[in-house]
């Protein structure tokens, strides 16, 4: 196509493809460091399966001596929320991802290949489109949606492949002169690619995860440069992981499909494509099905999510390591003392079908890294929590820290910890009892419900056995001593071949003071409940279940 129409169709641009080629040089990076990149639209909330891709993309940077590095593509403007690219850094951050370079905000970035915002980068694109105008492998399109609707139509109908090519892509065949003469008349258009490709031939495609994959070649025409004068999707990215040197693009199999139109646009172009390594989907078990995680029905797709339930990110990211390495777990289980970074992830090891979302088994994980925490940093994470979640509830913690502490430090520090939590959200309703001003809404009695017997079991333990000064041992041989004198069995073997002989066994009369003293049939170790207290507190208590 002559310079001076495609002048025309593309005005004002500074530069040729040569500028850009040396503005971008290559990265000094070591041999075989992987450069990728997280590559989001600010038009929605970050999802776990995002921090999924982005955990696989952060490990194989680091320990490859790589780069990751955060572009924004806005090229929708339609569907961009205010303070997009603020929200994604905010809901990333937590989960200990940092980027070597990219977006910072919506104004700021830092390194050397931006801009890191596709709708800065708008002339770059325009100049490679320019570029391909002048070779004759680009068109302008003058085509009408009406036009394309009745072209589907047409396709469906007599039962062809649907799609802008070959004979179906009426703009490719105008003349230069009806081209002049449309833009005279100021129509709108696109400008599409010139596509070589032919459906009949196959393109052989070695993904970095699922190896080998073979599909028809792209013939279809795409759309380079909007009517907005931005580009598709398809042709920002290859330009922009080609100038800013990208090795791998690690991103979702959803894009599976789109492999041929991009390797094709890399080949048009004369860049040489990165390695496209395509992660699976995050799945969740639903009966006897197994379907993919939903924005819309899954609440555990949202990182916001971990945040309000107050899931510790440490517990989210094991998991996520899990799930993203089958050989993780064992590993972790043979170095549980090492810090999970110094695992070294591989693509080989990363499976091709859905990775299974097991709640349960995260929620698991995380009750075991609670458990191994010391008592003060737990403190201070539900403090933390609370802050945005539960002010009255920090209110508290805040001024029974002394207490608070003593109580999260029950069972901690020993062989097999307790591990009562998951979240901090459940903390307030598994320990709020330790303080001297709660009302219990109700007792949750286990097999002795008589209120004659459970007074009977709390006035001979208090007057004749309970003494606030006694060591551990002491205390409990003197629980054993009333149950004797009570009738319950001092074992649960013993009551268990004569239980005719007995009320209950010494589990059950302990039950009763611990509902008595905290209205639950679960606690940490009564002895140390009952130190935290503290004597009058005690007394006080079985005095007004008394009444």
């Amino acid at each position: 196509m002559k310079k001076e129409l495609v002048e025309r169709l593309l005005p004002g641009l500074t530069h040729d493809v040569e500028y850009y080629e040396k503005l971008y040089p290559e990265r000094d990076v070591k041999n075989g460091a992987i450069v990728t990149r997280y590559a989001p639209s600010p038009t929605g909330f970050v999802h776990v399966g995002n921090i999924f891709q982005l955990y696989i993309s952060k490990k194989m940077a680091r320990q490859t001596g790589g780069i990751l590095f955060l572009r924004i593509e806005d090229t929708d403007q339609e569907r961009l929320v205010e303070n997009g690219i603020t929200k994604i850094i905010q809901d990333v951050a937590p989960f200990g991802i940092q980027f070597d370079e990219g977006a910072l905000s919506e104004t700021e970035e830092k390194g050397n290949y931006g801009p890191y915002i596709q709708s800065k980068r708008k002339e770059i694109y325009q100049t490679y489109a320019k570029d391909l105008l002048l070779k004759g492998l680009a068109y302008p399109d003058f085509t009408t949606k009406e036009e394309v609707d009745a072209m589907r139509k047409e396709q469906e109908n007599s039962k062809r492949r649907i799609g802008y090519y070959g004979k179906w892509a009426r703009s490719r065949f105008l003349s230069e002169e009806e081209i002049e003469s449309k833009l005279d008349q100021g129509l709108p258009y696109i400008i599409r690619l010139r596509n070589p490709g032919d459906f009949n031939n196959k393109v052989v495609v070695e993904d970095g995860i699922r190896g080998k994959l073979e599909f028809p070649e792209d013939d279809i025409d795409q759309v380079l440069i909007k009517n907005d004068g931005l580009p598709t999707y398809h042709f920002a990215h290859v330009i922009d992981d080609h100038l800013m040197h990208t090795t791998h693009v690690i991103r979702g199999d959803e894009w599976v499909s789109s492999l041929p139109v991009h390797i094709g646009l890399h080949k048009i172009l004369g860049f040489k494509p990165p390695i496209y390594c395509h992660i699976p989907p995050l799945s969740k078990k639903e009966g006897s099905t197994i379907r993919k995680l939903s924005k819309r029905k899954d609440p555990e797709m949202a990182v916001s999510y971990y945040h309000e339930m107050g899931i510790p990110i440490e517990a989210v990211m094991l998991y996520l390591e899990t799930i993203a390495n089958s050989n993780f777990e064992e590993w972790y289980l043979a170095h549980p003392e090492e810090d999970p970074e110094n695992f070294e992830l591989t693509f080989s090891k990363i499976g091709t079908s859905g990775a299974l979302f097991d709640m349960e088994k995260l929620l698991n994980i995380s009750r075991n890294f609670l458990s191994k925490i010391s008592a003060e940093d737990f403190y201070q994470r539900i403090l933390s929590w609370s802050e945005t979640y539960d002010q009255e509830w920090k209110r508290k913690l805040e001024q029974e820290k002394e207490t608070s502490i003593s109580f999260l430090n029950i069972e901690r520090i020993c062989e097999k910890p307790r591990k009562d939590y998951a979240m901090y959200s459940e903390v307030k309703n598994g320990m709020w009892y330790i303080f001297k001003d709660f009302e219990p809404q109700e007792y949750e009695w286990q097999k002795i419900t008589n209120k004659d017997e459970i007074l009977q079991i709390l006035d001979t333990y208090m007057k004749e056995y309970y003494d606030h000064s006694d060591n551990e041992e002491v205390w409990f041989n003197k629980v054993k001593l009333c149950c004797d004198t009570l009738g319950y069995a001092l074992n649960m073997k013993e009551y268990k071949n004569n239980p005719e002989k007995f009320k209950g066994n010494v589990a059950d009369f302990t039950t009763v003071i611990r509902v008595a003293l905290t209205s639950k049939s679960r606690t940490p170790n009564l002895y140390d409940i009952m130190n935290i207290l503290g004597e009058e507190e005690i007394k006080w208590r079985i005095e007004k279940l008394r009444k």
